[in-house]
């Protein structure tokens, strides 16, 4: 198959950053790094589904109202927060407070200043490793298994709906690659592709006027099921490795699915496929090792009435709106 070394880097990004989540769930629990107090409140769903939904539509009328540089700013300095916040903790544990301070400001800093100044793939996937794998453990920590399990359903019937029907993502996604902000995360095609000298945008690729010669993935396709990885971790009774590897290998599983679409050149939305299959993976895990769906509060046949239901209107969407639009993408998928 085409692009075979490009996919098994994109595989074993999946696995690199779910295990390093997994190994810093210990240290952001112990430093308190809960999103929510109560990770059985639904209402936390709300909150975050609200605050992406927000953050999308002012993005969009940042942008449509020549904003860009003000999307810009906002992005870098809340993922320069959040990079200055988890390297404090890290650092804590090798040196002193006062040394931590002073290293945690200057790796933000380096790091802001390398996006702004030297937005290559390279330092564009490193910074969207740290990222992602920060909010995976945090938000892994602060969502029982059944909200995350909710979760994932409800964001991949929306990746369907705003890729395939509004089309609000693809414009936000141009957004994001023009401004080579660290909300994708960039696989390059050849050996040596450049991000920062790509031109054109994601519309002009789809219409076959551009080409580009990398593969992006949207850092919400590796944050979203990895969530499940880490809560499945974090809240499972026992065998808790067991279920986060399983989720780990049905999001691959999604992957693998993905892959056929990719390589015909058609427009997917990841989420579906990722998020189906993460939620696959503890299923069967959680069943062959305890009979049941454990973490969530339902009988065994209700549980699997409920997940056949979503998953079917999930779908039905899914296919209503891809029915007869055929484009051409370079993307995995454009969920930022």
């Amino acid at each position: 198959m085409k692009y075979q070394l490009s996919f098994l880097f994109v595989g074993a990004l999946f696995v690199l950053v779910y295990s390093l989540a997994l190994l810093v769930i210990g240290p952001f629990e112990a430093a308190g790094l809960n999103v929510f107090s109560n990770p059985n409140n639904p209402i936390n769903l709300v909150y975050f589904i609200v605050t992406l939904i927000a953050f999308t539509v002012l993005s969009l009328l940042f942008v449509k109202f020549g904003g860009r540089r003000i999307v810009q700013v906002i992005i870098l300095g809340a993922m320069g927060y959040l990079a200055f916040y988890v390297s404090l903790l890290l650092f804590s544990f090798i040196v002193s407070d006062f040394w931590s301070l002073i290293f945690a400001i200057a790796a933000a800093a380096i790091l802001i200043i390398l996006l702004v100044e030297y937005p290559e793939w390279y330092i564009i996937d490193v910074f969207g490793i740290l990222v992602g794998l920060s909010v995976i453990a945090m938000l892994g920590i602060s969502l029982s298994i059944f909200l995350v399990i909710v979760l994932l359903i409800v964001l991949a019937t929306y990746d369907a709906i705003s890729v395939y029907g509004t089309k609000h993502m693809l414009d936000l996604a141009d957004v994001v690659l023009d401004l080579k902000l660290p909300l994708v995360l960039v696989v390059p095609k050849v050996r040596n592709y450049s991000f920062i000298e790509q031109t054109g945008t994601l519309k002009e690729k789809l219409k076959g006027e551009e080409e580009w010669n990398a593969f992006f993935i949207g850092l919400g396709d590796l944050v979203m099921p990895g969530i499940l990885v880490a809560s499945a971790f974090y809240n499972a009774p026992k065998n808790s490795l067991i279920i986060a590897v399983s989720v780990i290998i049905g999001t691959l599983f999604g992957f693998a699915l993905l892959i056929p679409s990719v390589v015909k050149g058609k427009p997917q939305a990841g989420l579906p496929y990722l998020c189906g299959g993460a939620i696959l993976g503890y299923s069967v895990s959680s069943y062959l090792l305890f009979g049941k769906l454990v973490g969530v509060p339902f009988t065994a046949i209700g549980t699997i009435v409920i997940i056949i239901i979503l998953v079917a209107l999930a779908f039905l969407v899914y296919s209503k709106l891809v029915k007869g639009k055929k484009t051409a993408s370079s993307t995995i998928s454009s969920t930022p």
